[in-house]
């Protein structure tokens, strides 16, 4: 896995920047300049829009009781999406209209469904379901038989509480109260 995000890190600037050089050279310098700008003001509008739409129905789904998963995937589309359209470049402003479209993002859903689902299923498979921890996961126990050490003690306090005057009276009481 930081392999794969050590590529895509060196990787997608790359491409970007070749994909915009000849985006430049088949309309030219200031339509590309011009387009990039576009189409990220257009993202912007559109993932506060589906981002306000993605947070009512977050809301909605837990506000009735359900687990919100579906809407949960969808806001964090959005959010994926949203930054991939703010990020300058023509492959990263693909990708994210992809996550932000409704037309798209259930596909984008199902996609990131399946990825999970064999990211879990690796996992589990690596360690099994009932794999025991390694000592270095458990916290530390110092005390005989296993438990914890616990320590008696008491607080005293660092100063004395102050004397109440003679007269009843002390700062800050109303006269005759």
């Amino acid at each position: 896995m930081a392999v794969a995000l050590v590529v895509a890190f060196l990787l997608v600037p790359v491409v970007e920047i070749y994909v915009i050089i000849q985006v430049g050279h088949a309309i030219g310098a200031l339509p590309t300049v011009a387009l990039l700008v576009l189409e990220s003001l257009l993202g912007a509008w559109l993932v506060k829009r589906e981002g306000r739409g993605a947070w009512k129905a977050l809301r909605a789904a837990a506000g009735s009781g359900r687990l919100p998963t579906t809407e949960l995937a969808d806001a964090g589309l959005v959010l994926v999406g949203g930054t991939l359209l703010l990020t300058p470049g023509f492959v990263t402003d693909v990708v994210g209209f992809f996550f932000v479209l409704p037309p798209t993002r259930p596909l984008a859903r199902r996609l990131l469904g399946w990825f999970v689902a064999r990211r879990a299923t690796r996992v589990v498979a690596s360690r099994g379901p009932w794999t025991a921890p390694t000592p270095a996961s458990r916290p530390p126990r110092s005390g005989p038989g296993g438990h914890p050490r616990v320590v008696s003690g008491e607080t005293v306090p660092d100063q004395p509480a102050p004397p109440e005057p003679e007269n009843g009276k002390g700062p800050g009481r109303a006269a005759g109260g």
